[in-house]
């Protein structure tokens, strides 16, 4: 009989610290390590078995654009294996679901073991994958490791008895119990954290599933589905399959589909939910959509705020990882009476912004995702000319090895413009000048989005005043929009930002749940 571990108290996982000579060393071997084994080819995973065919697609290297990452095959014109992956899920799940919480969050934690092991070579192919800085790929990891270790520990908690009202002559008790077999189709831009978190937290609540991850960044998908295989995840639990939004629409429609978690566009999320929403032969329930979608996120500066700290926030939140976090800084709102003094500091610091290569420890910026990513943001960059801002950082681009974007900064934006209200997703800052504190929120309101915002200001009054008038799902007062950390800021955003999922939070666990509630007449 297994023992179950004692558990310390939940604490995130620390930062590698690459100024340190032996680890700048043990990333260059993993990096090395990695190349040595790019190009590889990987099955489909259902029950088990794996599988391959003929119809392919490759994974590329965004920073070098004829390197190839990964080999997968094409699930879109096989649309069976859909089927046969959701049947599997479903017969997985009969004796999944009747697994300890315990058991089952020791899964979790020797995955986080593991996920510790090799921490520098799943940094590395993120790498290669999707470009990510050293310490951007390093924070994925370390985020990856918080989700298996935090919603291990939250299975137990919600597994423990529930209060409830004690009445007279009944014994009465509340219990949550698994919702069946989930699509989970997560996101490029944090391939693992996200990935792995929306996988493990559906799992560990009880269900099984279907894994589809993005088709810019299947091989880190691939390599956590092998260590799931290495800790003995029973087969069936979590299927893992590669395609387009072929195979994902197939996944969400499906009739023995109980659930879909989704991180990614606007336009995709909406077209989930309203896809989920209309029931399919054969289906008894009403799906379940966990979605986060996106932001057009803020950072108001006051005229009493702390220049230096403000100019530096908006630059590491509107530049680290290229822009591309859902809560990355795209609009910085200033007072017009500091204004001029926070746009010199924010375009003197962006310039100091080394652009290269990402396996390269001393870049900062590295390439956009792909080429579809690359032309947009140009499109953006000159729409935002056309309707009267002026380019005071960057604005060029080079696609000759990868997709390079220099970090840019447009001032002279007005409230309202193409580049003020819609999502860009790249290294593309946007300045506003405001008349007042007041216009400030104002204009940070004014968007269909309401995920990350942050505010500078030495007072107390306005910084209660964002608390209760600034709406968005993540609010940081004096420090920058990004950097959510498990357990210390649950993630989730309002209006077209997605359903409030709090990832990380202490409640995200019941996205994945339905409470049954149980009187006996004693």
């Amino acid at each position: 009989m297994q023992t179950q571990r004692v558990l310390d108290e939940f604490k995130n996982e620390p930062f590698t610290d690459f100024s340190k000579p032996e680890n700048a060393e043990a990333m260059r071997a993993a990096l090395e390590k990695v190349r040595g084994e790019l190009g590889r080819d990987y099955p489909v995973v259902i029950d088990g078995a794996k599988i391959t065919f003929d119809s392919k697609f490759k994974s590329f290297n965004p920073a070098n654009k004829e390197e190839v990452v990964g080999v997968f095959s094409e699930v879109d014109d096989e649309v069976e294996l859909v089927e046969k992956a959701i049947s599997a899920a479903s017969e997985a799940f009969k004796s999944w679901r009747n697994v300890s919480p315990a058991e089952r969050a020791e899964y979790l934690f020797k995955a986080a073991e593991v996920m510790r092991k090799r921490k520098h070579e799943l940094s590395a192919w993120m790498v290669f994958e999707v470009a990510k800085t050293w310490a951007e790929a390093d924070g994925d990891t370390a985020e990856a490791i918080d989700f298996m270790e935090f919603y291990g520990r939250e299975l137990l908690r919600w597994s423990q008895e529930q209060p409830v009202t004690k009445i007279a002559g009944e014994d009465n008790s509340l219990e949550y119990i698994p919702l069946g077999v989930g699509a989970i189709i997560p996101p490029w831009n944090f391939p693992l954290a996200i990935m792995s978190g929306m996988t493990m937290a559906a799992v560990v609540a009880g269900n099984t599933v279907v894994l589809k991850p993005s088709s810019d960044s299947p091989t880190i998908a691939a390599k956590f589905v092998e260590i799931l295989e290495e800790i003995g995840l029973p087969k069936g639990v979590v299927n893992f399959v590669t395609g387009s939004a072929k195979t994902g629409e197939a996944m969400v429609t499906h009739p023995k589909t109980r659930f879909i978690s989704f991180t990614g566009s606007k336009g995709v999320g909406l077209h989930i939910n309203q896809v989920a929403a209309r029931p399919q032969d054969g289906q008894i329930w009403i799906k379940r959509v966990v979605a986060e979608m996106g932001g057009k996120d803020a950072i108001v500066v006051a005229d009493d705020a702390d220049i230096d700290a403000a100019a530096l926030g908006a630059v590491q939140a509107a530049f680290g990882f290229q822009g591309q976090k859902c809560s990355a800084c795209s609009r910085l709102i200033v007072d017009e009476k500091v204004h001029d003094e926070v746009l010199s500091k924010v375009v003197e610091l962006t310039g100091k912004l080394t652009v290269g290569d990402p396996t390269d420890g001393t870049t900062n910026v590295a390439a956009v995702i792909n080429k579809r990513s690359f032309d947009t943001t140009l499109k953006y960059i000159s729409k935002g000319v056309e309707e009267g801002g002026e380019i005071v950082a960057g604005g060029t681009g080079d696609e000759s090895k990868g997709y390079f974007i220099l970090p840019t900064v447009i001032s002279n934006v007005l409230p309202g413009d193409t580049i003020e209200q819609e999502e860009i997703f790249a290294p593309v800052l946007a300045v506003i000048k405001a008349r007042d504190y007041d216009h400030a929120l104002e204009i940070a309101n004014g968007t269909e989005f309401g995920l990350t915002g942050s505010v500078y200001s030495a007072s107390e009054e306005r910084l209660e005043r964002a608390k209760r008038e600034f709406h968005v799902g993540n609010l940081y007062l004096n420090r920058k929009c990004t950097g959510a950390l498990v357990g210390v800021h649950p993630f989730g955003g309002f209006n077209m930002s997605g359903t409030d999922s709090k990832a990380g939070g202490r409640e995200y666990l019941l996205q994945f749940m339905q409470g049954k509630s149980i009187s006996r007449k004693i």
